[in-house]
């Protein structure tokens, strides 16, 4: 192949249509002395690279999952919840069973997934998992068992919910009674397990519509802006407008203007 006969426009074009590159294709790029092919070749090398470390990133993150099924576990759920520190709202956790073939490159801690591509995660996890459950617990039973024995409470509805019975479960941070199956509880586990983190991004984006809707509702808190975390902005609404229906009457914040 004779780089140098190829038209910029070509070259792009082939950059884009083909899945797989010739081996010296690359190398060729750089020699050509065009700075148009210098740019295309610097840009593919970068996404290369780019491409390289998401699937660094997902062998890592599926170290947990490959040991569990190398001893003989198939529908394995991660498990996590969002809502633990607001000041209003419930307390949302999801269970999500992916299959063994999932490959989502970028899957990570929803906290550090941009919003449009968190949605978009989203409805590929929707999509593609075995399984998927969700636990929701209100802001007046978080103040009646507190927020720790609500989040449990949330990831056990959301394992039943997901109507698959597990044969372990990965679970941020916290260890579940009355579970029969294995447990595996790991601090920070939505960063390091797909099986968590496809959890974490259920769950958020699962809240997030919930107090976009809340907000219909309730308009002068701003919910669909902090989703109930304790803003400037939502603690003046309080001191304001006292505290709404689904605000969590035993939390700073909002226990002293109740």
């Amino acid at each position: 192949m004779n780089i140098a006969e190829l038209s910029i426009k070509e070259i792009k074009a082939m950059l884009e249509k083909l899945d797989e590159l010739p081996k010296d294709f690359l190398q060729w790029l750089k020699e050509d002395k065009r700075a148009g092919v210098q740019e295309l070749a610097r840009r593919h090398e970068a996404a290369l690279q780019r491409q390289e470390k998401l699937a660094q990133q997902w062998a890592e993150m599926t170290k947990y999952e490959c040991a569990l099924r190398d001893k003989g576990y198939r529908h394995l759920f991660g498990v996590d919840e969002v809502g633990r520190g607001p000041l209003a709202g419930p307390v949302v956790a999801a269970a999500v069973c992916l299959p063994e073939d999932f490959y989502l490159p970028g899957l990570n801690d929803s906290k550090k997934v941009p919003a449009a591509t968190r949605e978009a995660y989203y409805e590929i996890i929707l999509r593609d998992a075995a399984a998927i459950g969700i636990g929701v617990v209100d802001a007046a039973r978080i103040d009646a068992i507190n927020i720790l024995n609500a989040t449990k409470e949330a990831m056990h509805k959301a394992i039943v919910a997901a109507d698959l019975a597990p044969d372990a479960c990965l679970i941020d941070a916290v260890q579940l009674t009355g579970l029969s199956c294995e447990q595996v509880p790991i601090i920070g586990g939505d960063g390091k397990s797909v099986s968590i983190a496809a959890a974490s991004i259920v769950a958020k984006v699962t809240r997030d519509r919930m107090m976009a809707e809340f907000a219909r509702d309730y308009p002068a808190y701003g919910f669909e802006k902090h989703a109930g975390y304790g803003t400037a902005e939502h603690l003046a609404a309080i001191e304001r407008y006292g505290p709404s229906p689904i605000h969590r009457m035993t939390f700073t914040g909002v226990k002293k203007q109740a």
